[in-house]
């Protein structure tokens, strides 16, 4: 297979791509999804645990606490993304129509996850049993919720074990980062200056 075929053939994976945004953007338009219930409910998940958050952080560690539920943001919404690329899982009521994952990566689950961390710090509990009594609500009550109410769809073989998998890796990989960070602070603040 020669250069040129190899990016023709890449080319046209790229406009499949783009022609299943297409309808999925039609569909979200055609089907007005901006005024179902569902999409509404979509609406309050993503607002009002942010709103939660910005109230509850303990302002004293904020820094901490966010770096962490950044990372799980950015960590869920990797594997969401992959998740739902590879057709395990999506959501039928996006908010946006190009972000179906916006309201569970961007607010619910870092936000649960940042007040499990920031409670395990101020209470000095054992961090990796409730986080994973978190994962366990999120795969086993949460996600099945939301799927029985209609607003995620899992596909295939996925079922709410893999998905208590993808949040134990979640909070194991957003710890590394955190305390990874948290070391090298340490290390490269210890220096002194001449």
């Amino acid at each position: 297979m020669d250069n040129n075929t190899r990016v023709e053939q890449f080319d046209k994976i790229v406009k499949t791509i783009g022609d299943g945004y297409k309808a999925l953007n039609e569909y979200w338009l055609e089907w007005s999804l901006y005024t179902t219930f569902e999409f509404w409910f979509m609406v309050v998940l993503f607002i009002a645990p942010l709103v939660f958050v910005l109230i509850k952080i303990d302002k004293n560690k904020i820094f901490l606490i966010g770096f962490y539920g950044y990372s799980i943001h950015m960590t869920v919404g990797y594997i969401d993304m992959f998740g739902r690329n590879l057709g395990f899982w999506n959501f039928p009521f996006p908010l946006i129509p190009g972000l179906p994952g916006l309201v569970l990566d961007s607010s619910i689950v870092p936000v649960v996850f940042m007040m499990v961390y920031q409670w395990t710090l101020n209470r000095n509990k054992n961090f990796y049993l409730y986080s994973f009594l978190t994962a366990a609500f999120f795969a086993f009550i949460f996600k099945p919720l939301m799927e029985a109410i209609g607003v995620l769809k899992l596909y295939g073989k996925v079922n709410y074990i893999h998905l208590l998998f993808v949040y134990v890796a979640t909070f194991l990989v957003s710890r590394f980062l955190t305390n990874l960070f948290l070391w090298l602070q340490k290390k490269y603040s210890m220096r002194v200056v001449d």
